[in-house]
């Protein structure tokens, strides 16, 4: 007797249906086809045990199970429920004439329990597109592939639930108000600006990342504020949109990162790996592909602290991502896309010791220290940084202040009203939504300054030593300033408070004694 069930295999960010082929005759054989690896291959004893369990037997039979398309490696232990449930068909425990009609996928433990997955949402998404009638997940998944309209999503305890619901008995599909929850915890943040005390500088800096998209780079001494300022730089960021959220969700359902309370992640992402990371965890990967730190903060900031204490080849490979906002991840068995449009937030020390240019503490490095601490962030990768700036320790009268700060919520409104007009000036441009994103030939039609402010821009690039590269970055920064000022064009004042962005740019960091 033949039977067909359907699941689905995720590859990147899209999932591939795949129809499992159970045939049952005379014999004691049990055979697995279709580029299985080992965790599915360990199937067929988890299997015998949750039937056992649950009232069932494993038939004594030759078995055989194919897993088509043959050609696609089938990885994870999420095809668990449909492979038992074709088996069970074939014993006909359970109606078959209804499994046509869904996708199941499921991770059995040995009493019967359904584990979670991962990818349960792009699977949802899959089961839409391809006019299944409904999807039958573990429990734990439903809040994450419920979220996809217009299919019927069903999460089930045990394997005992999802039989009786195929042999004819009734069940709720999950529904969920997106909508409602998603805009309900839109502002929840745990971080505010009202709390950072002094900082003008840093704080009208960060405000104009935000407004542009632009990768920001902070230099400071330690306790001077860097790792709380970056923090907080999500609370100004404008929030994110249904589409946007439906994306970062979806990256972190294949990362398995999503918890059973998250439907739709509401908030941009901030990612803080350590610097011991490894490239593969860094830009995604591995024998199991998964996405790496920079797909996870997709839509949202990545922050690296202490950057020289990266290793150079880790950092060295962003290059590429942060001009593209893409990642592509070519190996021998597979090439998967994963999208990495994200904002890079970096801080480092000035120096080894870390009190280079502090009035209060006295650096003990030489100049040859300091460069060579400089020098392992390459000229490169600081040009794709659109704004640098120097954080000074706050003083005590700053501090004793009890006064807070302005909050989070007002400087949001203002990036918003910036980001709008931006919006409006790109919507002829596919995938073009902030300054950040402009190409070379936008620059010359919506960021050309006039004489004067040219003239200052030549006099800066060639007292500085700037590259091209640096050139349409400060133009880039220059018109999101004249955008926070509401003004059409970019003018003198925003031109000079661009290039004073450029700090690094100066070759004579170890000399200027600040």
């Amino acid at each position: 007797m033949l039977v067909k069930t359907y699941c689905a295999a995720v590859n990147g960010l899209d999932a591939t249906i795949i129809t499992v082929e159970v045939n049952k005759s005379r014999g004691v054989m049990f055979h697995l086809t279709g580029l299985p690896d080992n965790a599915v291959r360990e199937s067929r004893d988890r299997i015998a045990a949750a039937l056992e369990n649950n009232g069932y037997r494993f038939p004594i039979a030759e078995i055989t199970i194919n897993m088509a398309p043959a050609d696609i490696r089938k990885e994870g232990s999420g095809y668990d429920l449909p492979i038992a449930i074709a088996i069970l068909a074939c014993e006909q425990k359970v109606d078959s004439e209804r499994l046509g009609d869904y996708i199941i996928i499921g991770e059995l433990g040995l009493d019967g329990r359904l584990q979670p997955i991962k990818g349960a949402l792009p699977i949802a998404i899959k089961a839409r597109a391809e006019k299944y009638k409904g999807l039958i997940v573990p429990k734990a998944n439903i809040r994450e592939a419920a979220v996809v309209n217009n299919i019927n999503v069903y999460g089930m305890e045990n394997i005992s639930e999802v039989i009786r619901f195929l042999n004819g008995d009734h069940a709720e599909p999950e529904i969920i108000d997106t909508r409602k929850l998603f805009f309900e915890q839109q502002s929840d943040y745990e971080f505010d600006f009202a709390d950072v005390k002094g900082e003008q500088n840093v704080k009208r800096a960060m405000e104009v990342a935000a407004a542009g998209g632009h990768n920001m780079f902070m230099i400071g001494p330690p306790g001077s504020g860097k790792s709380m300022l970056a923090k907080r730089l999500p609370s100004i960021l404008p929030p994110l949109s249904l589409s946007e959220s439906l994306e970062t969700t979806q990256i972190h359902s294949v990362a398995g990162k999503l918890n059973r309370e998250t439907s739709l992640i509401s908030q941009r992402p901030f990612r803080s790996p350590h610097h011991t990371i490894s490239q593969v965890a860094l830009v995604g990967g591995g024998s199991n592909p998964q996405p790496g730190e920079i797909s996870l903060a997709h839509n949202g900031v990545l922050f690296c602290d202490e950057l020289p204490e990266f290793n150079r080849s880790v950092l060295e490979v962003m290059r590429q991502p942060l001009e593209d906002r893409k990642i592509t991840i070519s190996r021998a068995k597979y090439t998967i896309e994963y999208p990495c449009s994200f904002m890079f937030v970096a801080s480092m020390n000035p120096c080894p010791c870390g009190y280079y240019g502090d009035p209060t503490h006295t650096c003990v490095c030489s100049p040859g220290q300091i460069q060579r601490y400089m020098s392992k962030i390459s000229g490169p990768l600081l040009d794709r940084i659109d704004i640098q700036c120097e954080i000074q320790p706050v003083a005590f009268n700053d501090l004793a202040k009890m006064e807070p700060g302005e909050p989070s919520s007002a400087i949001r409104e203002r990036v918003i009203a910036a980001r709008k007009i931006q919006e409006e000036r790109y919507r002829a441009f596919k995938g073009i939504h902030c300054n950040a994103q402009m190409t070379e030939r936008m620059l010359h039609d919506f960021a050309q300054p006039d004489a004067k402010s040219l003239e200052m821009l030549r006099m800066a690039m060639e007292r500085l030593k700037l590259s091209a590269r640096a050139y349409g970055r400060i133009l880039k920064v220059a018109r999101t300033i004249a955008d926070l000022a509401a003004s059409p064009e970019v003018q003198l004042p925003h031109i000079a408070e661009a290039v004073g962005y450029r700090n690094l740019d100066r070759g004579d960091w170890a000399e200027r004694g600040l």
